[in-house]
C-alpha cells in the first residue's frame, strides 16, 4: 500500500460536470481529490481486505439473527420497544439489505482493523462506485497509470444486480433530508441504478413524506410509498413522531429495520465477545462495563450513535491525540482499543469496503489531516498496480 502523487486530470472538471458529481467540493473545499491516490497490490486486496471483509459480514449477520429475538441485545442497543416487533419481523420475513460499508485501519503490512460498520446510511457511495472507475479509465488513457493497472471496484454492477433482484420491479420512492448535496446525488445515484434494474422511482426529501388518513405513507402526488429507500437512520425514524405511526407495517424500506442491530457502535463490543482475539476485531467494550479496564489508557471513545466521526475522543497514554464535537452522547459509550491510522506524508487514510447484499466488492479511500475521519475528509481514488 502506497500514497503516489499524481497530477489532476486536465479535464477532471468537465468529466464531473459531465457525469453530473456536483458535489465534488463542498462549501468551497475540494472533496474528491486526485492530486494522489492509493496504489495496493492484488495480494493485500484479496487476502488482506476482501477474504475479511466477508467473514465480518457473515459474523455480523450471525449476530443480527442472535440479536432481534434478545429483548437484552435489544436493549442494550437502545432499540425502542414499542419497535421490536417492527425489527423483529423484517429479519424474519428475510427483508433484504442492499447495501453497506465497513470501514478499516489498515497499512499494507498487518492486519485491517475495523472501525465501525455503517450499516444502514453510508454516502460516498457514488463516488466509490462511479467516479474513481473513470479515473482509473481515464487515467490509464492519459498514459498516468500503467495498461494493467486495476481496481477493487465491481459496486456498480453488484447494485444494479442486487436491485433487479428486489420488489418485483416495484415502484421504488428515495428520500434523504433537505439540504445536502451529498445525499442527494447518494439517493440520484441508487435511483439510476434501480431504474437499469426496471424500477420506477420517484426521489423526495424526508419532509415532504405524507401519512394518508388510511393509515399509509404517501408522496406529494398522494402516490402510496410501498418501497422505500430511505437516506435516514434508523435510530432518527424511531424517535420521529411518523415513527410511531402504523404506516410503518406497510412500507418495505431499504435498509430494513433489522439493519438497526448492525448500525450502532453497540455491535463493536458484541463482535468481540463473539470471536475475542480475531486479528480483524479490536477489543471493545460498552462504557459501563468494568472489563473495559482491560484496554488501559489506550482507547477510542464513540458514542453509540456517533455520525461522521462527531463526538469521539482517542486517548493514548496521558494524551488526548483526538477529539470531534457534535451532538451525540447522550445515548452513551462504547470503548474500543486505539489503533493508529497509518501515515502517509500527513494524511490518515480509513479504508472503506463496500458490501452489497452480503459480498463485498469494491473500496473507497476517505482521508484526513487528522486522526478522526469525518464529513470534512477528502475522497482519494486508489489503483491495483502488481
Amino acid at each position: 500500500m502506497h500514497r503516489v502523487k499524481c497530477d489532476q486530470r486536465p479535464n477532471f472538471a468537465d468529466r464531473a460536470e459531465e457525469l453530473g458529481f456536483k458535489f465534488h467540493s463542498i462549501d468551497g473545499e475540494p472533496y474528491w481529490d486526485e492530486t494522489a491516490y492509493y496504489e495496493f497490490t492484488l495480494r493485500e486486496i484479496e487476502e488482506d481486505i476482501e477474504a475479511p471483509s466477508a467473514e465480518l459480514q457473515e459474523l455480523c449477520l450471525d449476530f443480527a439473527g442472535k440479536a432481534v429475538n434478545d429483548a437484552e441485545i435489544l436493549e442494550r442497543l437502545l432499540i425502542p420497544e414499542q419497535h421490536w416487533n417492527l425489527v423483529r419481523d423484517s429479519w424474519k420475513r428475510g427483508d433484504p439489505t442492499l447495501y453497506g460499508r465497513f470501514d478499516f485501519a489498515y497499512d499494507g503490512k498487518g492486519p485491517a482493523k475495523l472501525l465501525e460498520y455503517n450499516a444502514d446510511t453510508p454516502t460516498s457511495l457514488y463516488e466509490a462506485a462511479v467516479f474513481q472507475w473513470v479515473w482509473l479509465e481515464d487515467s490509464i488513457a492519459q498514459k498516468r497509470l500503467p495498461d494493467k493497472a486495476d481496481q477493487y471496484n465491481s459496486i456498480h454492477e453488484k447494485l444494479i444486480a442486487r436491485l433487479k433482484g428486489m420488489g418485483q420491479k416495484a415502484f421504488l420512492h428515495l428520500a434523504c433530508m433537505a439540504g445536502s448535496e451529498e445525499d442527494k446525488g447518494t439517493i440520484a445515484y441508487i435511483a439510476d441504478c434501480a431504474m437499469q434494474a426496471g424500477h420506477g422511482t420517484n426521489m423526495l426529501t424526508v419532509e415532504e413524506i405524507g401519512l394518508r388518513s388510511d393509515g399509509y405513507f404517501v408522496d406529494m402526488n398522494d402516490r402510496q410509498i410501498a418501497w422505500m429507500f430511505k437516506l435516514y437512520p434508523w435510530e432518527w425514524v424511531f424517535a420521529d413522531q411518523f415513527g410511531q405511526s402504523p404506516a410503518m407495517t406497510h412500507t418495505r424500506f431499504v435498509e430494513p429495520p433489522w439493519k438497526a442491530v448492525l448500525s450502532n457502535k453497540g455491535l463493536l463490543p458484541y463482535l468481540w465477545e463473539m470471536a475475542p482475539n480475531h486479528p480483524n476485531l479490536l477489543p471493545a467494550f460498552f462504557e459501563d462495563d468494568p472489563a473495559k479496564s482491560v484496554l488501559g489508557t489506550r482507547f477510542a471513545k464513540k458514542p453509540i450513535y456517533s455520525r461522521e466521526g462527531a463526538n469521539i475522543l482517542l486517548v493514548d497514554g496521558e494524551n488526548v491525540v483526538g477529539r470531534s464535537g457534535g451532538n451525540y452522547g447522550e445515548e452513551g459509550y462504547v470503548r474500543q482499543a486505539l489503533v493508529h491510522l497509518p501515515e502517509f506524508e500527513g494524511r490518515y487514510p480509513v479504508v472503506g469496503i463496500w458490501i452489497v447484499g452480503d459480498e463485498p466488492c469494491g473500496m473507497g479511500l476517505r482521508e484526513d489531516s487528522g486522526l478522526i475521519t469525518t464529513d470534512r475528509s477528502r475522497f482519494l481514488p486508489h489503483a491495483i498496480v502488481g
